[in-house]
């Protein structure tokens, strides 16, 4: 459900010296959410569900995608509906669920900000300081709500975006496609968010390359900052440096912190999160780079399932990378 504004892209690494390896691994890639897709999996049988997925990421395109009007979730936002299904409802309760562990720093109806500054599915508007304010009236999670699998608004003028959790779930809806079909072995990637299990065609463990956050780094796999060993497990990264624009000198990137209004402007440049499921990963990957570096990590300290690794500029402008410490084992040298 993402268009283009894609936090970052994450390229999948599969070289290996093995020499034998398995001929019984399916892969193929398309387009889905606005962005692209790239799965790969054992099939000794070399059954292809390329036709399947397709459908079933079109079907959760038409729960969650705020760039189709007709999507469940476009008619919640003009009120055309407060009728919700199942995709929309297992987010809404992850989103609650981040939105306290991170202290209000991951808000879905962030909408109309996002919208407000061009990054939404709606033009960019003249932004003031006033402008701003009278946005924040109507952003805040506790302005809404699902109860019998209705949402209720405490204001009409809000409005939800799921952009920053919704593909990672997607990650998981097709991961579990897989697994109740007995696929034991694959590797699930889309829009640069990732889900791996077991190993690769050359029987190694899945490697995924995280690239350099600079500015305009557009090639995924050209410049990497890390290759990162993944197994059972989901990894997602957001970063500033792919969907920004600068006015009058100054960056404004599109990742928005709900509580001040404006485009965050710290010195955390990306942020990689592994979790169990890839939904998980990518809300708190998103509501890390909000966070900024020291709030962050003293979240992710707290959260066992998860492990981060962040990239951030120094005093100097030099990149200089923090992690938690099970992190370091998962690191492949470059």
């Amino acid at each position: 459900m993402r268009n283009l504004l894609l936090l970052i892209l994450i390229t999948v690494i599969l070289t290996s010296c093995n020499l034998n390896p398995s001929k019984d691994y399916v892969g193929f890639g398309g387009f889905a959410q606005g962005t692209t897709y790239s799965i790969t999996y054992e099939s000794p049988d070399s059954i292809n569900y390329k036709k399947e997925i397709d459908y079933l990421l079109a079907e959760f395109d038409s729960s969650l995608s705020t760039y189709n009007p007709y999507s469940v979730i476009s008619k919640i936002n003009k009120n055309e509906s407060d009728k919700t299904d199942e995709y929309l409802r297992t987010v809404f309760k992850k989103a609650d669920e981040v939105y306290n562990a991170t202290n209000g720093y991951f808000d879905i109806t962030v909408a109309p900000l996002v919208n407000a500054w061009g990054f939404g599915f709606k033009n960019k508007e003249n932004i003031t300081n006033a402008k701003i304010d009278s946005i924040l009236e109507f952003v805040g999670f506790d302005l809404i709500y699902i109860k019998d699998s209705v949402i209720i608004k405490h204001d009409d003028r809000v409005k939800i975006n799921m952009n920053a959790i919704a593909q990672g779930y997607s990650v998981d809806i097709v991961a579990q496609f897989l697994e109740e079909r007995g696929v034991n072995n694959y590797l699930v990637e889309i829009g640069g968010e990732v889900k791996a299990k077991g190993v690769n065609r050359k029987h190694k463990v899945w490697k995924i390359g995280i690239d350099k956050p600079f500015d305009n780094n557009n090639v995924p796999g050209e410049n990497l900052q890390a290759i990162i060993k993944l197994s059972n497990k989901s990894l997602a990264t957001s970063g500033n440096y792919r969907k920004f624009y600068i006015r009058d000198g100054v960056k404004y990137s599109h990742t928005i912190n709900p509580k001040t209004g404006y485009s965050v402007n710290h010195s955390l440049l990306s942020v990689t999160v592994i979790g169990n499921d890839c939904i998980t990963a990518d809300a708190f990957a998103t509501a890390f780079l909000v966070m900024g570096l020291e709030k962050a990590y003293d979240v992710v300290m707290k959260i066992p399932e998860l492990e981060a690794y962040f990239v951030y500029n120094d005093e100097k402008g030099n990149y200089q990378v923090k992690m938690t410490p099970a992190m370091e084992n998962l690191l492949e040298n470059i």
